[in-house]
C-alpha cells in the first residue's frame, strides 16, 4: 500500500474541490435554473464543511462575507485566495454592493435607531441619541463621565424604542444585550442597578441579565472578545457594544516610540473589526477613551485623545468630555460628519444621567 504525503498547498485545493463539488452537486439538482444567491451556502466553492467553519467565525450571512477581505477568509475557512475572492465578488453582486444614490441613503440613514442617554440636553446634542451603525468615541481626563455614561447606556437600550431604547414593543420582543468589554475593572453591577430603578418598566434584575460583561487583560485578548461578539452579533439580539477603555492596553502594551507603528497598525485592525461588526449588524459601539498631555503645548488645552489619527479617523462621532461645578458635565462635539461643534451641561447622580 502506498502512502501519499500531501503538503499544506495540496491539502488545501483538496479540500476546495471536494466543497466546490458539493456545491456543483446541488446546483445540477436545479434542472439547469440559474442558481439564485440567498445564503453563504449558495456562494461558489462552499460546500456544508467551508459553510460550517464560516458560521462558526461570525460569517454566516451574504453581508459578513462581502465586507470580510480575502485574508480574513482564507485564515478562517482554509481556503486558496481564487476561491476566497470569488466568494466575496459574487456576493457582492448578490447584495449589489454598487454605487447607490445619495437618496436611497438618506432612507437608510432614517432607519437607524437612537439611543437616550438619559439627559435631553445630551440627546439634542446628538440629535435623538446616539445612533446605531455607528462607533461613537467619548474622551476625557479622569471623573468626567466616561464610565457612568457607559452604564447609562448599557440601561437605556432595554427600553422600548418610543421611550429612546431598542426594544421592540410587544410581550414577545426578544431583550436587547449589552456588551460591556471591561479592560479598566471600572464595571459596577451596583450602579446599574441604581440606574434601572428610574425607569418603572425595567426590572432591575433583568437589566443585569441582559449584560454581558468581559473583564479585558491584554490587547490579545481585547480581540479575542470582538471576534466573539462578531460570531454572537449574528445570532443574538446585540444592540450595544461598550469598550470601556479602547485604548488603555495598547497604552500600557507598547511603550516608547519604536513600537508605536506595531501599535498604530494593531489598533487599526481592531477598530476597523469593530466597525464592520457595527455596520452588519446594525448596532451601536461605543468607546471610551483616556487622554494624555502634550507638555510642549503653552496655550490651549494640553490634553488629547490616546490613539492618534488612527483613532480619530475611524470614529464617526467624537465627544470630548470635562469637569464643571460640583457633579455637572460638560459634553462638547469634537467632530463628525453630521453634527456642529457644540456643546451640552449633563449631571451626574446616585440614579444616573441627568439634565442639571
Amino acid at each position: 500500500m502506498r502512502i501519499v504525503t500531501l503538503s499544506m498547498e495540496d491539502e488545501l485545493e483538496l479540500m476546495e474541490l471536494i466543497d466546490e463539488e458539493e456545491t456543483d452537486n446541488g446546483t445540477e439538482q436545479k434542472s439547469g435554473k440559474e442558481k439564485k444567491i440567498e445564503a453563504i451556502n449558495d456562494l461558489p466553492g462552499v460546500g456544508p464543511t467551508t459553510a460550517k467553519k464560516l458560521s462558526e467565525n461570525g460569517y454566516d450571512s451574504l453581508m459578513s462575507v462581502a465586507a470580510a477581505s480575502v485574508a480574513q477568509l482564507t485564515s478562517i475557512a482554509s481556503l486558496g485566495e481564487k476561491t476566497a475572492q470569488k466568494m466575496i465578488e459574487t456576493a457582492r453582486l448578490a447584495l449589489n454592493l454598487s454605487f447607490t444614490s445619495a437618496e436611497k441613503i438618506l432612507d437608510q440613514r432614517h432607519k437607524l435607531l437612537r439611543i437616550t442617554t438619559g439627559s435631553q440636553a445630551l440627546d439634542e446634542l446628538f440629535r435623538g441619541g446616539v445612533e446605531t451603525n455607528s462607533l461613537t468615541e467619548f474622551y476625557g481626563e479622569f471623573r468626567t463621565g466616561k464610565t457612568q455614561l457607559a452604564h447609562q447606556m448599557c440601561v437605556t437600550i432595554q427600553l422600548l424604542r418610543e421611550e429612546g431604547g431598542l426594544k421592540e414593543a410587544g410581550k414577545k420582543s426578544e431583550p436587547v444585550k449589552a456588551i460591556y468589554i471591561d479592560t479598566e475593572g471600572t464595571f459596577r453591577p451596583e450602579r446599574i442597578i441604581a440606574m434601572a430603578q428610574r425607569y418603572p418598566s425595567l426590572d432591575p434584575q433583568e437589566v443585569l441579565k441582559n449584560i454581558l460583561v468581559g473583564r479585558c487583560y491584554n490587547t490579545d485578548h481585547q480581540i479575542a472578545l470582538i471576534d466573539k461578539v462578531g460570531k454572537d452579533s449574528q445570532s443574538e439580539n446585540i444592540g450595544l457594544i461598550i469598550i470601556d477603555s479602547l485604548t488603555s492596553h495598547f497604552r500600557a502594551e507598547y511603550i516608547g516610540r519604536g513600537t508605536l507603528a506595531e501599535r498604530q497598525q494593531k489598533l487599526n485592525q481592531h477598530i476597523h473589526a469593530i466597525l464592520r461588526i457595527a455596520e452588519v449588524s446594525n448596532l451601536a459601539v461605543v468607546a471610551t477613551n483616556q487622554v494624555h498631555a502634550k507638555p510642549d503645548q503653552f496655550f490651549g488645552d494640553p490634553t488629547a485623545p490616546v490613539g492618534g489619527h488612527v483613532v480619530a479617523h475611524a470614529a464617526q462621532t467624537r465627544v470630548m468630555l470635562r469637569k464643571s461645578k460640583g457633579n455637572r458635565r460638560i459634553a462638547r462635539i469634537a467632530d463628525s460628519p453630521l453634527l456642529p461643534e457644540s456643546e451640552a451641561v449633563f449631571t451626574i447622580t446616585e440614579e444616573g444621567i441627568f439634565d442639571p
